[in-house]
């Protein structure tokens, strides 16, 4: 009797201790949910069977979030072993491994993680590798995201009054082919892509069902929403893949921001192989949701490209009428830093290089990325 006393106090105080432990992991968490974003860094265009050093300067700016906007891998195939075993490349760079233990990671994808260069809704092989994407990226197979067509994905992090919306967009599952033609300039006035816009109005980036998921997520609350797309947004001169190829989807996605009366929107992209930072004015004639949309562009991870000029500096030249300051073509990512402590949070848009250094930066206070109460947009 003596011993089964003994032996009941001990599993009592074991029961004791374990929902103890389970209430605290449970405060911790919610501790953890609660907590505002302050650093979140992102990048795109990573060459998965080359070195990837920059990720020692990444993982020392101590990000809370890290995402990939497309071009994780170059997979440009249509056998999905072979996808599989460039995933495994990305997986088992080191730097990577620091990343993942580190901070959660979020994700969307371009073109050739997909599986073909300048692919969309024609790639014969995005629902396999839609769910080798989810794999890498450890989502549960009970996951609605399982059987969505597409990527996209959005979260809501922080506690109410300092929540920042994450939206991942997938501009590659239900694309529409893309149209060639772009008039080139002369020589000197910058370099061109070979895509003119197509007007066609049965076209898409989104997919009806991916518009009607944007709509929702703009509906609920945060004060800072950054939107990722796997391609740039704002440019309309570049040639190359933008939203511009499909002019009547680029402005349906700002109308879109103008019904919703959407605050606090930033764009993030990448895709170009050189990074830069882009203003649309609150003037500007197609700006109709009464504050400046900024979008930063960060390309590449670990596959820079551009010219050289005669002393070896990296250039790209390019218009861009959108830019605010210099394009970056060296090897770079980004980072977006938000100071909550001050009476309107100031959030630090950042271009870094390889070794963790602020090449470009455009500071913005939150309370500028809404609406004036009483003045109509325009």
């Amino acid at each position: 009797m003596k011993n089964q006393s003994i032996w009941l106090r001990s599993m009592l105080f074991q029961t004791i201790i374990a929902k103890a432990f389970i209430c605290l992991m449970a405060i911790l968490s919610q501790a953890a949910v609660a907590a505002p974003l302050e650093r979140i860094a992102f990048g795109s265009c990573a060459k998965q069977d080359k070195p990837q050093p920059i990720w020692d300067a990444v993982v020392a700016t101590k990000p809370e979030l890290f995402l990939f906007l497309g071009d994780n891998i170059y997979g440009d195939t249509q056998e999905m072993s072979l996808l599989q075993k460039q995933w495994d490349l990305l997986g088992a760079q080191e730097g990577f491994q620091r990343l993942e233990a580190t901070c959660p990671i979020l994700a969307t994808w371009d073109d050739h993680d997909m599986g073909a260069n300048d692919a969309g809704a024609e790639y014969p092989q995005k629902r396999q590798s839609q769910q080798l994407f989810l794999d890498f990226f450890k989502i549960p197979k009970e996951s609605s995201r399982r059987v969505r067509e597409g990527v996209y994905h959005a979260e809501i992090f922080g506690p109410p009054g300092k929540q920042v919306q994450v939206i991942l967009l997938d501009t590659r599952f239900h694309r529409s082919l893309l149209k060639k033609g772009f008039v080139q300039g002369e020589p000197g006035e910058g370099i061109r892509g070979p895509y003119a816009p197509n007007e066609d109005p049965g076209v898409t980036v989104l997919g009806e069902t991916q518009w009607s998921w944007l709509a929702e997520q703009l509906a609920a609350p945060a004060q800072l929403r950054i939107i990722g797309s796997s391609f740039q947004m704002l440019p309309i001169q570049v040639g190359w893949e933008c939203w511009n190829n499909f002019p009547n989807e680029r402005k349906r996605l700002l109308s879109l921001l103008e019904q919703k009366r959407s605050s606090g929107v930033v764009f993030i992209s990448g895709d170009r192989h050189t990074a830069e930072i882009m203003r649309l004015p609150r003037d500007a004639t197609e700006n109709r949701i009464g504050y400046p949309i900024y979008e930063v562009t960060s390309s590449s991870l670990n596959e820079p490209s551009g010219n050289f000029t005669g002393t070896g500096v990296r250039f790209i030249n390019e218009i861009n009428p959108f830019r605010v300051g210099l394009n970056y073509a060296e090897t770079n990512f980004g980072l977006i830093t938000i100071d909550w402590s001050k009476p309107s949070a100031v959030v630090r848009l950042q271009v870094r290089d390889q070794k963790g250094n602020v090449v470009l930066q455009q500071k913005i206070f939150l309370d500028d990325l809404k609406q004036v109460e009483g003045v109509p947009p325009k």
